[in-house]
């Protein structure tokens, strides 16, 4: 009996002796936090205190001693005593000067950082060397310390007259700890290869890739950019949101530094620097601290802090190669904390979601899910410098090969730095198990697919835009339509729709199949028939996407259309770095479905034969792209980004009656400020030569019914069309059009009601030649140009805003209400 209470004596020593400590670093005088002080053990280790003061001393000893540093203040000495786990640190002000570095009598810590911006081209690796390789190893976790989680059993009460009265035992807090000690709640790993040279750029090849529960890994989530590559650049991504770099050129603009103190990391002696927005109300508030060399001034280290409605705190570790006299990235990590949010927060899916705060609908002051945290941490192993590094494929960023997905476990020990614990272990073999039985692969590949408008049946995809829609000459289009997927067949699919107009009473369908030619290129050759209907004068580009819609709010009031019976072979790839491509020959009969004919060179046609040879490329040199075993993703958008296309139309060829050529370009281009205002540019141009009847010329996309009075015209808003010019009023062989928009960012008018204005401007110009060739329509030409401006109120109310533009200039009409066009519009983000 001794024995044991000895033994528990000696347990219960050996229990307060080691254990966690916290704390917070104040002003004395003010109370405001000190952020990133120093907090020096007797071991000769230190720590750094976050953003908000507070630090943890996970390994302390009682009656050691720390103490906590502050430049500008008098250090604090305390000793650790029993029962104690938490430590309020006040700090008394000390001003001192700093005689380190002077520069033009300027506050010190100026020119260090005026230093460092200059020293970007011979301390950023990618400026520095002409080459570089390295592996890593990236692990993310979602988890929370089951140490943290209170895991008793609470009981429930209602409260009536007679009393408080027993309901039921809530578990909650229970359950999840002894989840957490057994798994983590989610958990992936990569490793990667990273080449560069100066010539090619960047790429990383994942050699090994693995999501607990997925065969097939979600390749989005490895393509998002969760943290920068490089921290000298002049914005810094973190969680795919952009923030201005602390060394960005024009960084003294928008940032206060503080200098802290001077450590030492690899045995050299650097800067520990505090940046922090001058702008308070900023919205996109990015702080943190940068460790710069004394003598190089390159970063040794770095800390990025953002916290609103998440807590996210970005850090990358460097170590010295003295061969190259540079700083090199050694490690990064990422924690993402729950912040000031308001509203349900989604990571990953619903791997982790926090509740609302002052909605009333939570129970307790912390939930469970509020101790959630994410944590990703990558390491850099066998870096070689200034060696022949050849990239394969550089026009993609990021390429992933089939043999990636398959890694036996003898693999990935070959590179985690440590053995995965029992917890890590666990988390894979019940998530699998999960996964499998919530069958959530599938309904992942399912969602995919609904996104872009296809709902998976079996080796069939159904096209959901083929089943209903609407416009003024059909009046209800209903039918169906499908595509095979890779179900059916990998390298091969068959496609096929049908549908009827119940106002024109006819039957519409068409058919296709196509063989891939190419995997890395996506090629494929295939052949399709048609017998349909089309705008007259509308302007596509055979490589644009066809993206799901719930609504064509143009087509709603179309009333001009042509039939046209064509039967079509091509080829579609991406073989060309950066675009795709489509080339085709084409064999149609045109047959317009309004009064119409065509008389070129004292000829007459009421419907006519075309063979058409088209070629079209959709081109994004600036974009990010990743190479997956099951295509290529564009993983950020960049612009500008441009289409062209070219068709030629050749008579006497398969009895083709008309020869013409037509030359299509556009550009697009967006710009993104961290205020989270936006503004986007298009301008799109087209020629067309030679013998081009009327329907295949160009309108730009007019969207107003001709009727009278404001009220009657009120319709659907379209995207890039122009809302005051009505129906058939214009057409040109040759035409410009350009078009500006400026987004501010959605605010708050009151409740539910919200509000997302955008500023919007267009203008065009074209000419017709040989407009006396065209019988039966009666037009205008834009000679002139033709302007109108207006604005979008989007979201309002949910989706739904409306729109309002006003037409001037050299076409403004008589009837002042004419030129007014207010629309209802709709804005529906999938992403």
């Amino acid at each position: 009996m001794r024995i044991l209470t000895f033994l528990l004596f000696f347990i219960s020593l050996a229990g307060q002796a080691q254990s966690a400590i916290t704390g917070i670093v104040k002003d004395s005088e003010t109370q405001e936090i000190l952020p990133f002080a120093t907090i020096y053990q007797q071991n000769g280790k230190s720590i750094i205190a976050d953003l908000d003061g507070k630090f943890v001393l996970e390994h302390a000893k009682m009656h050691e001693i720390f103490t906590v540093a502050y430049i500008g203040y008098q250090q604090r000495s305390f000793k650790i005593t029993p029962g104690r786990i938490f430590y309020s640190v006040a700090l008394e002000a000390k001003p001192e000067q700093l005689n380190e570095l002077v520069i033009n009598n300027e506050n010190p810590v100026i020119g260090i950082i005026k230093r460092a911006i200059r020293g970007r081209i011979i301390n950023d690796p990618q400026q520095k060397l002409s080459s570089f390789s390295y592996k890593t190893y990236e692990r993310l976790i979602v988890t929370a310390n089951p140490d943290s989680i209170n895991g008793t059993l609470d009981s429930i009460y209602s409260y009536e007259k007679a009393g408080r009265i027993f309901k039921k035992i809530d578990s909650t807090d229970y359950k999840f700890k002894k989840l957490l000690e057994k798994r983590h709640l989610y958990q992936t790993e990569k490793v990667s290869e990273f080449l560069y040279n100066r010539e090619q750029g960047l790429k990383e090849n994942v050699l090994a890739t693995r999501m607990a529960g997925f065969k097939q890994p979600l390749y989005e989530i490895i393509g998002l950019k969760i943290q920068s590559y490089s921290v000298y650049r002049d914005k810094i991504d973190i969680l795919e949101t952009k923030y201005e770099g602390p060394l960005a050129f024009d960084a003294l603009k928008e940032y206060h530094y503080k200098i802290l103190d001077t450590v030492s990391i690899d045995n050299r002696d650097v800067y520990m620097i505090h940046f922090f927005p001058k702008k308070e109300k900023k919205k996109k508030k990015l702080e943190g601290v940068i460790y710069i060399d004394t003598k190089n001034y390159g970063i040794a280290k770095a800390v990025f802090r953002v916290k609103n409605v998440l807590d996210i705190t970005s850090t990358h570790f460097f170590s010295y190669e003295k061969e190259k006299h540079l700083w090199f990235p050694d490690k990064k990590t990422l924690k993402i904390v729950k912040g000031n949010n308001k509203q349900d927060i989604k990571i990953l899916g619903e791997t982790i979601k926090f509740d609302a705060e002052g909605t009333g609908k939570r129970k307790r002051d912390t939930e469970p899910s509020d101790l959630v945290y994410v944590y990703s941490e990558s390491s850099n192993f066998d870096k070689k410098f200034d060696i022949p590094v050849v990239i394969k494929r550089a026009g993609v960023a990021i390429d992933i090969t089939s043999d990636a997905i398959n890694r036996p476990e003898s693999y990935w020990n070959r590179f985690r730095p440590d053995t995965l614990d029992d917890r890590s272990m666990t988390t894979y073999t019940v998530m699998d198990s999960i996964v499998a039985q919530e069958n959530w692969e599938e309904i992942i590949i399912k969602g995919r697919r609904v996104i872009n408008g296809y709902l998976p049946v079996g080796p069939f995809d159904i096209d959901l835009q083929k089943i209903i829609r609407y416009n003024n000459y059909e009046g209800f289009r209903v039918g169906a339509g499908f595509v095979t997927n890779n179900k059916f067949a990998e390298t091969f699919r068959l496609s096929g729709y049908g549908a009827y107009g119940t106002k024109d009473g006819i039957f519409k369908y068409g058919m296709g199949a196509a063989v891939r030619v190419g995997n890395f290129s996506n090629s494929w050759i295939g052949v399709s028939y048609a017998d349909d209907i089309s705008e007259i004068a509308s302007t596509s580009f055979a490589t644009d996407k066809k993206t799901f819609k719930i609504y064509d709010p143009r087509l709603l009031n179309l009333l001009t259309f042509y039939n046209y019976q064509t039967y079509q072979a091509y080829i579609q790839t991406k073989i060309i770095p950066k675009s795709e491509s489509f080339w085709q020959l084409s064999r149609s009969r045109i047959d317009p479905k309004f009064s119409y004919i065509y008389t070129p060179e004292d000829k007459s046609y009421r419907l006519f034969y075309l063979t058409t040879l088209t070629g079209a490329i959709q081109w994004n040199p600036f974009s990010d792209y990743m190479q997956t075993p099951n295509g290529r993703i564009e993983t950020e958008k960049r612009f500008p980004k441009f289409a062209f296309q070219y068709t030629q139309s050749i008579a006497n060829v398969l009895d083709s009656d008309l020869t013409f050529s037509k030359l299509d370009a556009r550009a697009e281009f967006e710009k993104k400020y961290l205020n989270g205002q936006k503004t986007s540019g298009l301008v799109q141009a087209g020629v067309a030569l030679g013998n081009t009847p009327l329907t295949h010329l160009y309108s730009t996309s007019p969207n107003n019914l001709d009727k009278d009075g404001i009220l009657a015209r009120i319709t659907f808003a379209g995207k890039n069309g122009f809302e005051t010019m009505y129906f058939n009023e214009f057409f040109s062989s040759q035409y410009m059009m350009g078009q500006l928009k400026h987004a501010f960012r959605k605010f708050t008018l009151s409740g539910k009601f919200k509000m997302a204005p955008v500023l919007v401007t267009r203008a065009a110009w074209g000419n017709m030649h040989d407009k006396n060739d065209h019988i039966g329509v009666d037009f205008k030409t834009m000679e002139k140009g033709y302007y109108e401006s207006g604005v979008e109120l989007n979201e309002i109310f949910s989706i739904v805003g409306i729109s309002a533009f006003y037409r001037y200039g050299p076409y403004h009409l008589e009837q002042f209400d004419r030129n007014i066009s207010v629309k209802i519009s709709f804005v529906l983000n999938l992403f």
